[in-house]
């Protein structure tokens, strides 16, 4: 596995592009990378061609990026949505400042990695719209890296910090490791191995790596200060033994580094100046710096070192980001799989018919901050409507029909199955930017019988209802004004067949359409064309807000009414849809043709995204 295959991707991360041309919201790492790039802060910094230590580095040329940042995930898993906040706010910094963001793969730990999940998040990242590619001075660079291809520069950091007594191993038991590390009302102890030479040290680490000893039976500690009030400065261990097969480097290894160790070395190597990750690393950035200036002493490392900056995470109501439990979900058979449109994973939101256009403007819109808060789910929703308002085409569609006879029709046109083609566009006029060509008509045809929505029939109706009751007058949208006549029930009163009159000379776009008033206009689908398709009314996962919190079990809180599917009845040009086109249904939502179920002149399958306004919990 190279560090240097390009990305399949046709947009690459182009320095000093902004695609958006808008001028973006400051806050706290706009305004940091603002004040380092005015300070001339990593202007002296040099570009080796790739990732490498301080003496590669010194041969290279002055750095063409401006800025480096970093997406550095662990291929354990599928990317949620608290990711594609990450992924936009690294890779968007180092368009706009005439940068270029690393795809990074963070892969030391052998036992929870899989090329499955490599492919996914590769997929995800150039999904989202965004690449690993610069072009500077014409000169095309792909920066998709992985950590384990670090591991020998790893391997040569801990035997120099050995050698300059930074560093210990260690052979306490876990539990003794654990104990004697105090807590933070008490200060730790000394390990009794905490004294050996480096000697001692250095040849006791080379039995690790040769693996002479057992898993478990010793780790590499970063030798710091066993009182310090931050327990992560407590002689953090930095490298232990595993025997396991690594995705990319096989069984070469049976010592892997910490992921506290690994990190800070893998942003030097990369030359990344601005380091951003959620808070919850915050306490571990003393460490991330207490490393690297112990390595840049002992000449493995370039100064000035990268600067770790911390925001706040993504915490969304009625959603669950923790790996472990979207795990659960799926292994359980609580959705049908990593992209089930009700999971917050990033092929999950895909598949559901989420936009990557959307999905940045929540990103933009929700900002950055240094203080955790929730960001309600409809805001996300919110930024979807508002992308697909004037670009998905209209159409209708009847998700729980009753047939509709205009017991008139033949005596009007002088046929049972004479049809006539009616026509409405496909988008509104509003969503028709200025010079813009409008896109074809949409075609369907009405005739004797067509399909509506059940609840546009009430026998009895309720006070201000204005659709289809006995004598009331609507217009079938597109179509013909009809008068109501009655409807057919079967023996237990259940209504099989609404009756009308159809009113000739009427139809819509026609000199006569206006000479009846109708008092509310319907959707339909046509019986002589209309498709049956099966529609899947996807909804919030969870009931509760907060489905987690407080020790609670997320499975409780699951949503019985997540997903019900219909079989409905929808008009020809969406029947013709493609796989992963968006739709807006008339009255109903927005809707995606499923990019895996739904094939063109096949199976007619869609999805709900969302509906055309928030109505949860109303």
């Amino acid at each position: 596995m190279s560090s240097n295959t390009p990305p399949n991707t046709a947009q690459n991360n182009n320095a000093g592009t902004d695609t958006t041309g808008e001028a973006k919201v400051s806050n706290f790492l706009r305004q940091i990378i603002e004040h380092d790039l005015a300070n001339g802060t990593y202007a002296s910094r040099r570009w080796g061609g790739g990732p490498g230590d301080a003496a590669h580095h010194e041969a290279g040329q002055p750095d063409p990026a401006k800025i480096r940042t970093r997406f550095p995930p662990e291929p354990n898993g599928y990317l949620h949505v608290g990711h594609a906040k990450s992924i936009c706010l690294n890779f968007g910094l180092a368009r706009d400042y005439g940068g270029v963001c690393h795809m990074r793969f963070d892969d030391t730990n052998p036992e929870k990695e899989e090329k499955e999940y490599v492919d996914s998040i590769l997929d995800a990242v150039q999904w989202l719209g965004f690449g690993w590619n610069s072009a500077f001075n014409g000169q095309t660079e792909s920066h998709l890296y992985y950590a384990s291809n670090y591991f020998d520069f790893m391997y040569r950091a801990a035997e120099a910090l050995i050698e300059r007594g930074h560093a210990y191993v260690d052979e306490q038991t876990a539990e003794e490791m654990r104990a004697n590390r105090g807590d933070f009302g008490k200060p730790g102890v000394d390990s009794p191995f905490r004294t050996r030479t480096p000697a001692e040290n250095l040849a006791r680490f080379r039995e690790m790596r040769d693996g002479q000893l057992a898993d478990g039976a010793a780790v590499l500690r970063a030798k710091i200060d066993m009182a310090s009030p931050n327990i992560n400065l407590r002689d953090p261990a930095i490298y232990r033994i595993r025997r396991a097969t690594h995705h990319n480097t096989g069984d070469a290894w049976c010592i892997y580094p910490m992921y506290t160790f690994a990190h800070p070395i893998e942003d030097a190597l990369e030359q990344i100046t601005h380091s951003i990750c959620t808070l919850e690393f915050e306490d571990q950035r003393p460490f991330y710096d207490w490393l690297l200036e112990r390595l840049t002493e002992a000449g493995l490392l370039k100064a000035p070192p990268p600067r770790q900056y911390e925001f706040a995470r993504l915490n969304l109501t009625y959603v669950i980001t923790s790996k472990r439990k979207l795990a659960q979900l799926v292994n359980e058979g609580k959705v049908s799989g990593w992209d089930d449109p009700r999971m917050p994973t990033i092929v999950g939101l895909r598949r559901r018919g989420y936009t990557p256009e959307s999905i940045q403007l929540f990103a933009e819109r929700i900002g950055v901050t240094k203080s955790d808060s929730w960001i309600d789910y409809s805001t996300l929703e919110g930024c979807l409507r508002e992308d697909l308002e004037n670009k998905a085409h209209r159409g209708m569609a009847v998700l729980d029909p009753v047939k509709l006879v205009l017991t008139n029709w033949a005596e009007a046109f002088g046929s049972d199955g004479y049809t006539e083609d009616c026509t409405q566009p496909a988008l509104p006029h509003s969503a028709i930017a200025e010079g813009q060509t409008p896109p074809p008509d949409r075609v369907f045809k009405i005739g004797q019988e067509v399909w509506i929505e059940r609840e546009d029939f009430e026998e009895v109706p309720p006070k201000g209802y204005k659709r289809l009751f006995p004598g009331n007058i609507v217009r079938l949208k597109g179509g013909y004004v009809i008068e109501c006549t009655g409807c057919a029930k079967d023996a237990a009163g259940n209504v099989t067949e609404v009756h009308a009159k159809v009113i000739p000379g009427t139809k819509s776009g026609t000199p006569g359409a206006d000479s009846v008033k109708a008092k509310a206009a319907i959707t339909w689908v046509g019986v002589a064309d209309g498709v049956s398709a099966e529609v899947r009314l996807y909804d919030r996962l969870f009931t509760d807000a907060h489905p987690d919190a407080g020790g609670k079990n997320f499975l409780d809180a699951l949503n019985p009414n997540s997903l019900k599917v219909v079989t409905a009845y929808v008009e020809p040009s969406l029947a013709a849809a493609k796989p992963d086109q968006k739709f807006q249904f008339e009255r109903h939502g927005y809707f995606v043709a499923d990019r895996v179920d739904h094939a063109v002149g096949g199976r007619v399958v869609f999805n709900r995204v969302t509906g055309l306004k928030d109505s949860w919990g109303k």
